[in-house]
């Protein structure tokens, strides 16, 4: 059963630093792409990164490229979220992902295969 379970997420001051962490309990999304998705409260989830299933391909969205790094280590079923440069507009629950490359990076909730559960960031002014 491929379960998703993320950690690191906090408080933490505008301009700090936070990285994220979604290991694959299941160890079933070893060939598949990973990524993270976030929700504000009040607004649609949205798509933030992801990386191809060898790491070699990633995609970010526009405002989090140049600050946050997607990173992922299919020997220990792990992908990272370090995320730098933190924002208050960057405060949401984050969400790790999984299905294909081609559906993460298109942004569309309901094309991905498996959630996380999620995992709260906060960024104060």
């Amino acid at each position: 059963q491929v379960q998703l379970v993320e950690s690191g997420g906090g408080l933490v001051q505008a301009g700090g630093s936070l990285r994220l962490s979604c290991v694959d309990s299941g160890r079933t999304c070893s060939n598949v792409g990973m990524g993270w998705f976030r929700q504000a409260p009040g607004k649609e989830r949205e798509f933030v990164a992801a990386t191809s299933w060898s790491g070699s391909s990633t995609y970010y969205l526009v405002s989090v490229k140049g600050r946050f790094t997607i990173s992922r280590d299919n020997a220990e079923n792990t992908v990272y979220l370090q995320m730098n440069s933190l924002k208050p507009e960057d405060t949401a629950v984050y969400y790790c992902a999984a299905g294909s490359f081609a559906a993460l990076v298109s942004g569309r909730s309901e094309d991905v295969e498996v959630w996380g559960q999620g995992t709260l960031v906060t960024v104060s002014s």
